[in-house]
């Protein structure tokens, strides 16, 4: 009996843990915005403390790792994650990125989750366009998913 509960303890944390490793969070905004221009999808800019903002850990379990949200951003968004850690090193060109980016969207707490479309200019420049934010929102993935795209919705008409 012991294995048996054993060997579908490990099959479930397998495919628990497979289902946030399919997601792709991209530290470099360059990339991920031309990645999103490639695929017409908005971009899903993550502010957090990874290391030690409780919220921020918080919205990771209760909806980022979840597999809800997994089918929705693999569908809808580029993910990109900026980190302002306190005990992780991080690349300075990221550090610099990161504050430029908390600076223009005028982040004051975390976790903060701004939505953004990429536009490149005549002049070859790429400007991003603010559809909305949203921040932890209590009740789980359904509940975080029916903000964000609400943001995306009316964004669209």
């Amino acid at each position: 009996m012991k294995k048996i509960f054993l060997l579908l303890f490990v099959s479930l944390s397998s495919f628990f843990v497979q289902a946030q490793e399919d997601l792709t969070w991209h530290t470099d905004m360059t990339k991920a915005t031309e990645l999103s221009m490639k695929e017409n999808k908005p971009l899903m800019m993550f502010f957090t403390g990874s290391d030690w903002c409780g919220w921020c850990i918080r919205l990771q379990k209760e909806v980022f790792k979840t597999e809800e949200f997994t089918k929705w951003a693999k569908k809808n968004v580029i993910l990109v994650e900026l980190d302002f850690p306190k005990r992780t090193p991080q690349d300075e060109s990221i550090k610099m990125q990161n504050a430029q980016l908390q600076q223009i969207f005028q982040v004051r707490g975390y976790p903060t989750v701004w939505l953004v479309n990429p536009e490149k200019t005549t002049e070859g420049k790429v400007n991003l366009s603010a559809l909305g934010s949203i921040g932890y929102v209590a009740g789980g993935p359904e509940k975080w998913l029916e903000g964000a795209n609400n943001i995306m919705k009316n964004n669209q008409q």
